[in-house]
């Protein structure tokens, strides 16, 4: 994640907010609709203790903002919030929106896996409508 370009899109999603440290990329993989993955882009970090207090402000606004907005965008029940770095030891916090009709596990975690690159995706049209409806609520 460290070095990874910082594009509009890549084989895992589309950028919907950026900041000066902070990117939120709507992700392609048929998991959830609206599954969002927040990334620090600042120095290398494992843990949010890591950052400095400026730079955890940073972060987690961006986290905020983001989760906002999918809130907003989706009407989820509830919105899930997983710092995980168990796969990818690097700073980064899964969204996850929880739906009445459509929730794998209620009232237990989201059964997140690993993603893969080529696993089945959200059709191209809708997510590049999500995309530009999210872009637009976070001014991106």
């Amino acid at each position: 994640m460290c070095d990874s370009e910082r594009g509009d899109s890549d084989e895992y999603g589309i950028t919907i907010f950026r900041s000066p440290n902070v990117d939120a990329a709507l992700q392609r993989a048929d998991i959830q609709r609206g599954y969002t993955v927040v990334i620090w882009r600042g120095r290398h970090v494992n843990e949010p203790y890591e950052l400095s207090d400026s730079e955890s402000g940073e972060y987690w606004r961006g986290v905020m903002v983001v989760a906002g907005a999918l809130a907003r965008h989706y009407r989820p029940l509830k919105m899930n919030y997983e710092t995980l770095g168990n796969t990818l030891p690097h700073l980064h916090t899964h969204l996850l929106p929880r739906y009445r009709d459509n929730d794998p596990r209620p009232g237990l975690p989201f059964p997140l896996l690993p993603q893969e690159v080529g696993e089945s995706g959200i059709p191209e049209d809708r997510l590049r409508a999500d995309a530009e409806a999210l872009r637009r609520e976070l001014g991106f």
